[in-house]
């Protein structure tokens, strides 16, 4: 005898799993709404347990469903081997939500990419939008890519006056954070080590940290900032060379990446600091490899598949829209990690042995 096929899952058995209503799903689903992460994070976990798809308004043909992420290195001192890691968890996020949504993701990487590149590959015919990393691209690189006839949207990057879409982490608040732990550590002394690569990202950390140091009523110590190149050997290089004859630096230091923090920390012991014995260090990313470093590494963990799955969201609502979008700007909250990079600037005395 011939079993009937499975019935297809509904929403309402998704809302009922998560304990939450059939419209609250939708809104999740959406990524609209005031939703609770603890909510968002239930419906998420019954959509993935069901594998549910949800129904398209209109049937899509093959070639109307295609959207590309372009992962561009322009100068390459941060989108490298080093960020693989990084910018694969922006994928997943994106592939896992295209996939949920009828979308086919292509990504496409172009090294040491001149604008014409980038603009050869978004003019295919068969692309309906794209997601664009812009960790190395200039606002005015930007603003031409944006100018091409295309839906995209714009990730690991921000610039508040442009009218575009764009998906970051908030930098001010994770730098804030980040500075917070070391003043609550009881030092009064923060510099920062920094980069001028064209990363627009390290310019808003930079900017942040200022402001950081500002709101905790601490002074901020031109000496303490230091700039090197951003990449790992670079790093090391360039901070060897700053700290070197130095009679004295700070008591912590908040790092613009973790790259950055693993050079500055291997060039403090070669110069004879201990860290974190005498200087304290907090990274930013998050990078695998900073928890397996001997001291692992204090830093900001960056939600890295959740910024890919938004990115695919604000491009399908543009692609879905019947008429033209007003700009969305979505920055997505990091977290400290606090790890053995970091301790207080006097560490209680051990109690003495009976």
């Amino acid at each position: 005898m011939q079993k009937d096929p499975p019935k297809a899952i509904t929403l309402r058995q998704v809302a009922a799993r998560a304990g939450v209503s059939a419209a609250t799903a939708s809104l999740v689903l959406n990524g609209k709404g005031e939703i609770s992460e603890a909510t968002r994070l239930r419906v998420l976990e019954s959509i993935e347990h069901f594998n549910y798809m949800p129904r398209r308004a209109r049937p899509r043909d093959e070639s109307a469903t295609t959207i590309r992420f372009l992962k561009i290195a322009r100068h390459g001192h941060t989108v490298n081997r080093d960020h693989n890691h990084f910018i694969a968890d922006y994928i997943d996020g994106m592939s896992h939500e295209a996939t949920r949504r009828g979308y086919s993701l292509q990504v496409v990487s172009l090294d040491a990419a001149e604008i014409p590149d980038i603009a050869a590959s978004l003019r295919d015919g068969g692309l309906r939008g794209a997601v664009i990393l812009g960790t190395e691209l200039s606002q005015a690189e930007v603003r031409q890519i944006a100018a091409l006839p295309r839906p995209m949207v714009f990730i690991d990057t921000y610039h508040p006056f442009l009218n575009l879409n764009f998906v970051d982490m908030d930098n001010d608040q994770a730098v804030h954070s980040a500075v917070e732990h070391l003043a609550g550590c009881g030092f009064t002394r923060i510099g920062m080590v920094g980069s001028d690569a064209q990363v627009t990202n390290f310019a808003l950390r930079r900017r942040a940290f200022s402001q950081a140091m500002q709101s905790l009523g601490l002074h901020e110590d031109p000496d303490a900032i230091l700039s090197v190149d951003s990449t790992l050997e670079g790093a090391h290089r360039d901070s060897l060379q700053q700290l070197s004859g130095r009679s004295q630096i700070a008591q912590a230091y908040f790092c613009a990446n973790d790259i950055i923090a693993h050079g500055f920390i291997r060039a403090l012991r070669e110069t004879g600091h201990d860290v974190p014995g005498d200087v304290s260090v907090v990274g930013f990313d998050n990078l695998p490899m900073s928890a397996m470093t001997q001291p692992a590494l204090t830093s900001i963990n960056v939600p890295k598949r959740r910024i890919g799955t938004m990115a695919i969201r604000l491009l399908d609502d543009l692609l879905q829209a019947r008429k033209p979008q007003p700009a969305s700007k979505v920055l997505i909250t990091g977290e400290l990690i606090v790890r053995d990079s970091t301790r207080p600037a006097h560490p209680p005395e051990a109690s003495p042995r009976g």
